[in-house]
């Protein structure tokens, strides 16, 4: 009997359209361990720097402390307003946005058998608000899965170009569907089309750092210290018109 590793087979053509990674252990130790606090590649095999990623926060936690203003572990709806206009969306678009993400996350994260009346999202309770038809690379304990998230692109990175571009992106969530789940299918969408919009370049495409940094939050920090940094600008050339 061979003990040669089958990963695709001509017979089930889906499984050589969509290859798993292979020799992530050279890279990465233990890729198929989930990490609790690092959310690793095989390109950043420590993960984000502590000042980006809290080291006593799980990953799924990390992807939401940038919008808990005071770290208090909890988010109110004011705090997700604020954190999507820092992020460099405009007003209409960050009002939209609290009602969705408070309307899915505040029951699943609360402290209770009855709604939040004032739809606070608590931290501690993030890994509650894992959704399906994702790409798993949280696992249900809101750890960061290094295998499945190399699977993203060995999968649908097709031409090797080290990020995603829109019709991978599209082709992803095609992929991950589970049947009968509206709920995951629209919030899987609408989380990779926000960070589309936030982290494309201009060749269309969002590098695996970002989509990294997607997962423990460091790419808020950084894209909206970009945004800080345009905004002074602007503000040091209007002044300047006016001297």
């Amino acid at each position: 009997m061979s003990s040669q590793l089958v990963t695709s087979i001509a017979s089930v053509p889906i499984t050589e359209a969509r290859p798993v990674p292979t020799g992530l252990d050279s890279k990465l130790p233990h890729p198929g361990l989930p990490r609790v606090n690092k959310a690793v590649s095989a390109e950043s095999p420590n993960g984000s720097p502590a000042h980006l990623a809290r080291e006593d926060h799980s990953v799924i936690q990390q992807h939401v402390d940038f919008f808990d203003r005071d770290q208090d572990g909890v988010i109110w709806p004011w705090d997700t307003y604020i954190g999507f206009r820092r992020l460099g969306f405009g007003r209409i678009i960050s009002t939209l946005a609290v009602p969705f993400i408070h309307g899915s996350f505040s029951y699943p994260s609360g402290t209770g058998l009855l709604p939040d009346p004032f739809m606070r999202i608590f931290v501690k309770n993030m890994h509650r608000c894992k959704h399906g038809s994702d790409s798993e690379v949280y696992d249900t304990e809101g750890r960061f899965v290094p295998e499945k998230f190399e699977e993203l692109f060995s999968k649908y990175d097709r031409t090797n170009k080290g990020g995603l571009s829109w019709e991978d992106i599209q082709a992803m969530i095609l992929g991950n569907m589970n049947i009968v789940d509206p709920v995951g299918w629209t919030a899987e969408r609408l989380e990779w089309w926000v960070l589309y919009l936030l982290a494309a370049d201009d060749n269309g495409i969002v590098s695996k750092e970002k989509i990294r940094g997607n997962y423990d939050g460091s790419l808020w920090y950084k894209i909206a210290e970009e945004v800080e940094a345009k905004g002074q600008a602007r503000a040091a050339v209007q002044k300047a018109k006016w001297q």
